[in-house]
């Protein structure tokens, strides 16, 4: 059983060994760093465009009170009969007298 765990150990750190040589040649290619730097300048236009998106959402909740509110007052509203009631003058006199038809 020793063997099998050396022999693992060793496979892991074959790999190991390999991937950071494989690392430092990227590293060394002029190309990478212009790769790496576009990448980055790409994170940063990302993280700008998902700021201010999101500083828009408050003014599209305004913008679709607004709009309700627009479409409230501009519905046609229904127009009903006013009524008018005039109070009956009363006359300190005597009340007038009914007239009675004549045949």
């Amino acid at each position: 059983m020793p063997t099998q765990r050396k022999q693992q150990k060793d496979v892991v750190a074959r790999l190991s060994d390999s991937g950071e040589e494989a690392l430092q040649r990227l590293l060394q290619n002029p190309g990478t760093a212009k790769v790496v730097g576009a990448a980055n300048a790409m994170k940063e236009r990302v993280d700008e465009l998902t700021r201010r998106m999101r500083s828009l959402d408050p003014l599209e909740k305004r913008v679709a009170e607004l709009e309700r509110r627009l479409d409230e007052l501009t519905k046609p509203k229904r127009t009903t009969a006013k009524r008018t009631t005039t109070a009956a003058k009363k006359t300190a006199g005597k009340p007038a007298a009914k007239k009675t038809p004549s045949s």
